[in-house]
């Protein structure tokens, strides 16, 4: 079986921090005392994923590389780059990997997105699954931000992107696990009110197929996209710090 493959998505303009995003990329903003998108790459790298790529874009993507290099920080021998021009949502630039995935599984993760634990029980389990998807949900107080995910049992019934009336408090994180199928089903997709390629529009395909498994992430999770999450983020890494955690 062909190893896991890791696909950190850091594009996007960031537009909900400007002015902070004027003269850098979100994710590479401070988070405590590291850079944000050092945060996905260590989660991917703890759970035993040494394969990389990061799609970036906007007018400060040459910053990833000078920051990063090669990844020798995080024990890395080399970390792949691809650009993503304009705007067009988290599915169009995953399918920027298509190529780096070799018609292998990945594991996809959104470069403003982090926890307090490691994944690599989750990765495991998803190894062993034969085909389809699985995604990691948690429960939020503000799940009208998100994905959410309706659960019956040990099963989803829908996911909704961004409800007015959520139906759960269960969040979709940005942690997705795909086999290779995803980028057929990028192909089919048509651009959502807001002009993006949707990844909820992809888990809800994998849904219609009886294909998608799911997990409730252990431990605390939040992205950094806004202002308050972003201080939110902060807060939690620092107090992990205090604890004498490792950063995963």
């Amino acid at each position: 079986m062909k190893n896991l493959k890791g696909v950190i998505l850091a594009g996007g303009l960031g537009k909900r921090l400007y002015p902070l995003t004027k003269i850098t990329n979100k994710h590479l903003l401070p988070v405590y005392n590291k850079p944000m998108i050092y945060y996905p790459i260590q989660t991917l790298v703890d759970a035993g994923i040494t394969d990389i790529l990061i799609v970036t874009g906007g007018n400060h993507a040459g910053e990833f590389l000078r920051l990063l290099g090669n990844g020798s920080e995080f024990g890395l021998k080399h970390i792949n780059y691809t650009y993503q021009e304009g705007e067009g949502g988290i599915a169009h630039a995953l399918a920027l990997a298509k190529h780096f995935a070799g018609g292998g599984k990945v594991v996809v993760i959104l470069g403003d997105n982090m926890i307090e634990k490691n994944i690599r029980g989750y990765v495991e389990k998803f190894k062993k699954q034969l085909s389809g998807a699985k995604i990691l949900l948690k429960e939020v107080e503000d799940p009208a931000r998100f994905g959410v995910a309706e659960v019956k049992g040990n099963k989803i019934i829908s996911i909704v992107e961004k409800p007015k009336k959520p139906k759960s408090n269960y969040a979709v994180t940005g942690i997705y696990m795909y086999d290779n199928s995803v980028f057929d089903i990028i192909k089919t997709l048509k651009p959502s009110g807001r002009g993006e390629l949707e990844i909820t529009d992809v888990n809800n395909d994998y849904l219609r197929k009886g294909k998608l498994t799911f997990d409730v992430l252990d431990g605390w999770w939040t992205d950094s996209g806004t202002f308050e999450s972003l201080f939110k983020a902060n807060k939690l890494i620092v107090d992990r710090e205090k604890k004498g955690q490792i950063i995963l």
